[in-house]
């Protein structure tokens, strides 16, 4: 056969990133850990659009009608519900995955927006709790770092069922990250991997789930809102159990959402889309018949104003951000690609968060890196970034013709392919066919 005739062809299932992670695999033994969330192609917000307000609807006059992005968490059951300006929040990420001047960074601009950031796994810092004036305080399976004195010194707690990038499976922090301070403050060796635990020691479900928080708003004294976090598997049965346990609000975290570290395999293969999600967990709510009293917050891939947009119309109150909220402040970024190419990656490319090698000094424990990091600079990025998504947010709900971005709804959307119209439960896109419906 010649060449004329004859073409090379990569395989499909064995393409050259398959093989070479057979390679990987078979020469070390180990299977591949890795930061970041899913990198496959996956439904997403953009498969959807809105429709915009024209003859039937009548849009709002951009900059002279008021369009509302407050929010109020937890006023059914504490003495002081989490009062925020905008509808997106940072997500738990934890000291020890995170250098202490990127969780200084995150509450300076989230303060600054007027919204709230979260501890993660390990603890409370002082860099943290002193620039965050909203600052939701997670209480996690491993229970590092937990104490009733910082329970007590938070505006919310999160308790942490599951998390986006691997539901059903439980935190790493390798050895090189867990430096003295990381060590005493988690109870732990220093500089030994540590992995947490997957479910919680004292409760195997719902009904000690309601025990726990009951526990928890008792310790707190009944002043601040308990959440519950999951992984979205099972969005629509997972919700339910967790307002029958009491919380005050649910957060629904999507596959696509990021980590500090777990293994590939988990990243890629475990969970639902975040568009998926949504629908399942509002239809929980709405047979409760709690939809709007108690929150949803929806985390996981979030990057844009029109991704917040489209999550609220699908019924979330609030979104909230971790990967996106990195990059603000400084992840990948391109002032480092020599430093990232030494590495084997590039800027805009790198994922090892959980070496410890971050050039950009957000993902490391190393001093020198880490140093590398301005707070202000950094927070004051972060509070610029959160502007626009809620500028853009307000800019699409006042062309549907809304005047508080919690008004939008699936009315307001279409769906562009056939998978994000069943997902999303919204018409395709010039029809009026919702498949399954």
């Amino acid at each position: 056969m010649t060449s004329d005739t004859w073409h090379q062809r990569e395989s499909h299932s064995f393409d050259r990133n398959a093989i070479a992670e057979i390679r990987r695999a078979a020469n070390t033994g180990i299977y591949r850990i890795r930061g970041w969330g899913a990198k496959r192609v996956l439904p997403t917000l953009d498969d959807l659009v809105f429709l915009g307000a024209s003859m039937s609807r009548y849009p709002l006059e951009g900059y002279r009608e008021a369009c509302g992005t407050d929010i109020v968490i937890g006023e059914r059951n504490a003495e002081r519900p989490v009062r925020l300006d905008i509808p997106v929040t940072i997500a738990g990420m934890s000291f020890g995955s995170l250098s202490a001047q990127a969780k200084e960074a995150l509450g300076r601009g989230a303060s600054a927006a007027g919204t709230s950031t979260t501890t993660g796994d390990g603890g409370m810092t002082e860099e943290e709790r002193g620039h965050s004036t909203k600052l939701v305080y997670q209480y996690l399976p491993s229970r590092y770092g937990m104490n009733p004195d910082d329970l007590r010194r938070a505006d919310a707690i999160e308790v942490v069922v599951g998390q986006g990038a691997k539901p059903g499976g439980g935190g790493m922090l390798l050895g090189q990250k867990i430096t003295e301070r990381v060590a005493e403050m988690r109870t732990l060796p220093e500089g030994i991997d540590q992995r947490s635990a997957c479910r919680h020691p004292d409760w195997t479900g719902p009904d000690d789930l309601a025990i726990k928080i009951i526990e928890l708003r008792e310790i707190v004294d009944w002043q601040v809102p308990v959440y519950v976090k999951l992984g979205a598997a099972r969005p629509y049965y997972d919700t339910a159990l967790a307002v029958k346990a009491g919380a005050d609000a649910v957060v629904v975290d999507g596959m696509q959402g990021g980590t500090a570290a777990t293994q590939d395999v988990f990243i890629e293969h475990v969970g639902i889309p975040t568009l998926a999600a949504i629908p399942e967990a509002v239809r929980a709510l709405r047979e409760l018949g709690v939809h709007r009293d108690v929150k949803l917050i929806v985390a996981g891939g979030i990057r844009s104003g029109a991704d917040v947009a489209k999550a609220l119309a699908l019924g979330a109150d609030v979104v909230s951000i971790g990967t996106a909220a990195l990059i603000a402040i400084g992840d990948n970024d391109p002032a480092y690609d020599e430093e990232y190419r030494a590495l084997g990656s590039a800027a805009g490319f790198w994922e090892d968060f959980q070496d410890g090698t971050d050039p950009a000094g957000i993902t490391t424990q190393d001093p020198e890196l880490s140093a590398r990091l301005d707070p202000i600079v950094g927070g004051r990025r972060l509070a610029n970034y959160l502007q626009v998504l809620t500028l853009e947010t307000q800019t699409l709900a006042r062309a549907c013709g809304k005047s508080h971005v919690l008004n939008l709804e699936p009315e307001d959307l279409a769906a562009l392919t056939v998978e994000a119209a069943a997902m999303a439960g919204v018409p395709l896109a010039g029809t009026d066919w919702i498949p399954g419906k």
